[in-house]
């Protein structure tokens, strides 16, 4: 749980703040730290105003009250660091075709986990990718997407983005290709959101991975967590791979000091495999 002081930030108490961070770390295991307290409050703004409130010390007594079991899965979709955008890093996408290539070249299916893919942007980037290939004999490989957030996984699966969203890394010869133009918003066509099986998955609560993968995507997620939640997610990454899969991990992530389980890819730079288990069909 959170071992430090949480300041108050206007005019919250810092008991409401506390248990605020508190259930934020028991359901995810995300950590907001005392200095980004503020987020708190900026962040449950929208629920206050829904449930007519106007401190956060009122939002945590409806909380304690019990009387609305809703009200915790509405402070945790806000309060989790959603952060996304269309093709980040690139690089990564790279490498993840390269692997699905050689897996397809054996006339097997890739399986692909984006664990913690917020609204979707990630793993429907990664479907434009493969179904815009070159060429004949390609596989479409299965994409698996999930995230903690109800709100996120349900926008996710609509495939719905504001116009600021929409043009945050993604080109527009591809916004016209796959997205169609619905007032302010921009919604994915039904060929791509076919493309992707979306589930709610809390990634510390729910021991079973969703299936066996060649590769998992768990990008920017465990820059928020502590150690122990860390470990165990690694050994549910470790456990869900198949022989030669790969772990990709956000650009400020390593399993360097966090975990044994996995060691760097000895084929795709930056990536990580399970130690003891390369050399399968994922990697060259």
């Amino acid at each position: 749980m959170i071992h430090q002081t949480i300041s108050p930030a206007n005019g919250a108490s810092q008991s409401a703040l506390g248990v605020l961070a508190a259930l934020l770390e028991a359901r995810t295991g995300q950590q907001i730290s005392a200095y980004r307290s503020w987020r708190i409050d900026i962040a449950l703004k929208p629920l206050l105003r829904d449930r007519g409130l106007t401190t956060l010390d009122q939002l945590v007594g409806m909380l304690m009250e019990g009387s609305d079991r809703r009200i915790a899965d509405q402070i945790i979709d806000l309060l989790v660091n959603q952060e996304t955008s269309f093709f980040r890093d690139a690089p990564v996408f790279d490498m993840v075709i390269d692997a699905v290539a050689q897996i397809e070249a054996r006339g097997r299916r890739a399986r692909i986990w984006c664990a913690g893919c917020s609204t979707g942007q990630e793993p429907y980037s990664l479907a434009m990718l493969f179904a815009e290939r070159d060429g004949a004999g390609w596989i479409a490989p299965d994409i698996v997407a999930t995230d903690v957030s109800d709100a996120a996984i349900g926008r996710a699966r609509e495939g719905r983005y504001t116009q600021f969203e929409i043009q945050r890394g993604l080109p527009v010869r591809r916004m016209i290709n796959w997205f169609e133009a619905n007032g302010d918003e921009w919604v994915a066509r039904a060929e791509l959101r076919r493309m992707v099986a979306f589930r709610k998955l809390n990634l510390l609560g729910d021991q079973s991975p969703p299936g066996r993968f060649d590769i998992i995507l768990c990008r920017n997620v465990m820059l928020y967590l502590a150690a122990e939640p860390k470990a165990a997610i690694f050994a549910n990454f470790a456990a869900a791979l198949e022989p030669g899969g790969i772990l990709a991990l956000g650009a400020g992530e390593t399993v360097i000091g966090q975990t044994r389980m996995f060691e760097p890819s000895k084929s795709y730079r930056g990536l990580y495999e399970v130690v003891g288990r390369a050399g399968g069909e994922a990697a060259s």
